[in-house]
């Protein structure tokens, strides 16, 4: 069986820089009947582990280091004896959540993660966080954005460790050359596509956000 996508929605916080927002966050599944990647585990390791039902976890990817999209990782990684793996610009942001527990694996630009006989590309690409990553799967015509691009334009970057120049240059650089119809799977609320949203970047730009 091919490697299909699936997404759980969870519900939880958001804090950063003396903030604390109510948030919901897209976890995705990416694997077959057997195996399955983790992608951004967030808030209810529960409600993970269910949706995994007890397939073998390659590993958790973590997108960036917020604390929304690694709240639950070590919970779901120590039910699944998976390792965790997130860019290592963002462990002061995995710090201020798990302090000085470190992921297991760092994730690098390039880096193939391979599930199901799928392969999972590490595109860094900074801007809401210095260590956000993409996960780029050509052959399931899909992107993993975290919150580095949504429905409508880019991540926040109006918090600590985020640049708006930095995550405009990663938009253009590193997603809006993939496939027009590649499908933009978020971190937060819908899906979009690249061609969808490339004709919009002069606006982004001029807005500011």
């Amino acid at each position: 069986m091919t490697a299909h996508i699936e997404r759980l929605v969870t519900a939880g916080t958001f804090s950063l820089d003396g903030g604390t927002w109510e948030v919901t966050n897209n976890v995705w599944l990416v694997g077959d009947e057997h195996e399955v990647v983790v992608i951004d585990a967030a808030h209810d390791a529960e409600a993970i582990l269910g949706a995994v039902r007890g397939r073998r976890v390659v590993a958790v990817l973590c997108t960036h280091g917020h604390n929304d999209h690694v709240n639950a990782a070590r919970d779901v990684a120590a039910a699944t004896r998976a390792t965790i793996a997130l860019h290592p610009a963002d462990r002061m942001l995995w710090a201020q959540e798990h302090g000085e527990v470190p992921p297991d694996v760092d994730l690098a630009d390039g880096d193939t993660v391979e599930v199901a006989g799928t392969s999972l590309v590490v595109l860094h690409t900074p801007g809401h966080s210095p260590g956000a990553v993409c996960l780029y799967a050509a052959d399931l015509g899909a992107v993993f954005s975290g919150d580095t691009l949504f429905h409508g334009g880019p991540g926040a970057t109006g918090r600590s460790f985020s640049d708006f120049p930095t995550i405009i240059e990663s938009i253009r650089d590193r997603l809006l050359v993939l496939p027009p119809h590649t499908q933009v799977h978020t971190g937060h609320g819908d899906d979009t596509t690249i061609g969808a949203e490339a004709p919009h970047l002069d606006e982004w730009l001029a807005r500011g956000h």
